[in-house]
């Protein structure tokens, strides 16, 4: 391409479209004038709708569930568990329990060394951690699968809808 601008090739793909676009407007325009001479009428509205292409169905936003959270009490503590998204399932029973509770309890339960640490490692395991202050890395030294894979507990599929609607 010759001038200043350098384009990418999607640019002039989008660029070459509308004008063809445009080109393609006129040109059906220019057939209706030619037939409004001739004495026939047409509709330059009509016109617009058959050069852009077909009607696209417009998108509405899914309806939010109307029924509240669940309010759950967590089986370790006995306390409301206030952030549905926050909790994890209980490893035994699927029950909803404090991220914090399941920490405190595998901190209790295993007895850690010198720069060791229990943490989430994601997809409910949880891992004994040890920070190597040299290299500013970390090993994972034990895992912990927490959360059941096969079986999706009942409150997450209660509270689901509440977080992904689309």
């Amino acid at each position: 391409m010759s001038g200043g601008k350098k384009t990418s090739k999607a640019n002039r793909r989008r660029i070459f479209n509308v004008r063809e676009r445009e080109n393609n407007l006129n040109t059906e325009l220019d057939n209706y004038k030619r037939q409004n001479e001739e004495g026939r009428t047409f509709d330059v509205d009509t016109v617009k709708a058959r050069a852009s292409g077909p009607e696209r169905p417009r998108w509405t936003p899914p309806k939010q569930p109307v029924e509240p959270l669940p309010v759950l009490n967590c089986p370790y503590c006995d306390k409301p568990i206030k952030e549905l998204s926050l909790a994890i399932a209980d490893k035994i029973t699927g029950q909803a329990v404090h991220f914090d509770c399941v920490l405190s309890r595998l901190s209790h339960s295993e007895l850690l060394g010198p720069g060791e640490s229990i943490s989430y490692i994601g997809g409910g395991r949880f891992g004994i951690v040890q920070t190597n202050s040299m290299t500013q890395g970390f090993v994972i030294k034990k895992i912990f699968e927490w959360e059941n894979k096969e079986n999706r507990s009942d409150w997450r599929t209660k509270i689901s809808d509440h977080y992904s609607v689309t």
